[in-house]
């Protein structure tokens, strides 16, 4: 889903440039300090905008909050869209698990996954943004199912259920990325990724 798509009236282009801009600013800082520990006039001098701009966009900081899991579900899962495509093969899944890797080095393993922290932080207190991390999670684990899908219409997963396969690829994703973002080390990725692909190759070749 685009932040484009939020109920409301429609944007001018500029309006939808600023609009973008304050939701990314309190993208970068949640991702940072967390939900709790950016305010709105954190968000306002992060993105250069006045007051009244935030609430012209937004009601309150919950519906900021509830836009910055869109976005992050359009930047993280969307941009690994073009993978998704690949994932029927296990080439394609050994590539997708180097990205995620690499990523994490690039980070320096802070921050653990945008969409699964927010999650973390807010799923006992904000039912509307649980759900809205609920569906960007769901969206991740459809690009891998579709892929797995793929594999077990060849034939290639014997009597492995695709659907619960991709579920618990994307769990130890989620696990991966937390024990990774504690432990300062991409091994936990690595392993609970290459454990899943091990998995898959072994029901691939059998």
């Amino acid at each position: 889903m685009s932040p484009t798509t939020t109920q409301g009236p429609r944007l001018t282009p500029k309006g939808e440039r600023t609009r973008q801009r304050i939701v990314a600013a309190a993208a970068k800082l949640m991702f940072r300090d967390s939900v709790a520990g950016t305010t709105l006039e954190d968000v306002k001098e992060e993105a250069g905008v006045s007051s009244s701009q935030i609430y012209h966009y937004f009601e309150d900081k919950g519906s900021l909050v509830r836009a910055v899991i869109e976005y992050q579900s359009d930047t993280i899962v969307g941009g690994q869209e073009p993978m998704f495509a690949r994932l029927d093969t296990i080439g394609g899944l050994r590539a997708w698990r180097d990205f995620l890797v690499k990523h994490q080095e690039e980070l320096e393993c802070r921050g653990g996954c945008p969409i699964g922290s927010l999650g973390s932080e807010l799923a006992e207190t904000d039912n509307q943004a649980r759900a809205k991390v609920a569906a960007g999670l769901a969206r991740w684990e459809q690009g891998i199912r579709s892929g797995l899908r793929a594999m077990h219409a060849r034939g290639q997963l014997g009597t492995v259920d695709p659907d619960e396969l991709a579920l618990a690829t994307l769990a130890a994703l989620q696990g991966g990325l937390l024990l990774t973002q504690i432990q300062r080390s991409t091994r936990p990725l690595q392993i609970a990724l290459d454990a899943m692909l091990a998995l898959i190759a072994y029901e691939a070749a059998a």
